[in-house]
């Protein structure tokens, strides 16, 4: 048997930074990375590294594309803890990834919030489709996400990703400490999207009306394509089960209702520029929001992708 240092692993970034954590890190400080890459007509997982508690499965064949599904492991994140996620999809290469279930993020003594911070990198005529459980931070919880996607112009896309307000069933809503949360967009050379914003509870009630008012459950969706126009915009806009909506009364003034409907939703829906579509999504109710989410979808893919949602969950 050869011994580790005399194997030769690929010259790629992943086998360039080995695992340097201190036994006490593990499971608290973990790094994921994935290459996919365009071969003989397919695409394929051509290079991977995960660190406790994030484990990658099967690839599996999906409509051309590489199916993944992305878990985690462990009971959540806690204060302090670090995870990283780096996904580069190469020319031509076609990838889905979805999470197993919600990140539950807990509450812990220690100085800094927890982080979670994804990059992603779309190369020319490559095609990325996410679609990530929520969030769920818990009473007390801190917490910072940073999404960074940097895509080619000729490139495909497919995000949405997802906050609940805490374990609303309990009784929990807006009760963490802190969540920071940024999504960025780049397309080419070009800043195309910018979502930012700290949530502070105790600071500023978020219930409030023209911040989230009722609505316990947030998303937002960005479509790259070619045939993302303002036709397909105005398309997913009409999933809105609401129509414009009259005021309520509060304790603290008068606010947007949420007038009875199939769904319960506000969906917002804008062409923000040539090829790329921008959606969000309040509910107050989580079935409605998942409904909601699945809908946006499925038509997204169908009429965008020329692509077919799978029937389940997943």
């Amino acid at each position: 048997m050869r011994a580790i240092s005399q194997v030769k692993f690929p010259d790629n970034q992943i086998t360039r930074l080995p695992d340097s954590r201190a036994p006490s890190a593990i499971g608290r400080d973990a790094r994921l990375e994935l290459s996919f890459e365009r071969r003989n007509g397919r695409t394929v997982l051509a290079h991977s590294y995960a660190e406790p508690p994030f484990r990658v499965g099967r690839t599996f064949e999906l409509d051309g594309a590489a199916y993944v599904i992305l878990v985690c492991t462990g009971a959540g994140i806690f204060a302090g803890d670090r995870l990283r996620q780096s996904v580069r999809v190469a020319c031509g290469a076609r990838v889905v990834l979805v999470s197993q279930s919600a990140l539950q993020a807990h509450p812990a003594a220690a100085p800094s919030a927890a982080l979670i911070a994804h990059d992603y990198i779309v190369e020319d005529d490559a095609e990325l489709r996410c679609q990530w459980d929520p969030l769920i931070p818990f009473a007390g919880a801190r917490i910072e996400q940073r999404f960074d996607l940097r895509i080619a112009e000729s490139s495909r896309l497919y995000w949405s990703d997802a906050v609940m307000a805490g374990r609303v069933s309990r009784g929990e809503a807006w009760r963490f400490q802190s969540l920071a949360h940024e999504l960025r967009l780049r397309i080419g050379a070009s800043l195309a999207y910018l979502e930012r914003y700290t949530l502070a509870p105790a600071s500023r009630a978020v219930d409030e009306p023209w911040i989230a008012g009722r609505a316990r459950y947030l998303a937002t969706a960005i479509v790259h394509h070619d045939a993302a126009t303002s036709d397909a915009a105005e398309a997913l806009q009409g999933l809105a089960p609401l129509k414009r909506c009259p005021t309520y009364e509060s304790d603290s003034g008068r606010g947007p209702a949420y007038e009875p409907g199939r769904l319960g939703v506000h969906l917002g829906v804008d062409l923000i520029q040539a090829k790329t579509i921008v959606g969000r999504l309040l509910a107050a109710e989580g079935a409605p929001f998942a409904a909601a989410r699945t809908a946006f979808h499925a038509l997204a893919l169908r009429s965008i992708f020329g692509a077919t949602a799978r029937v389940g969950r997943k």
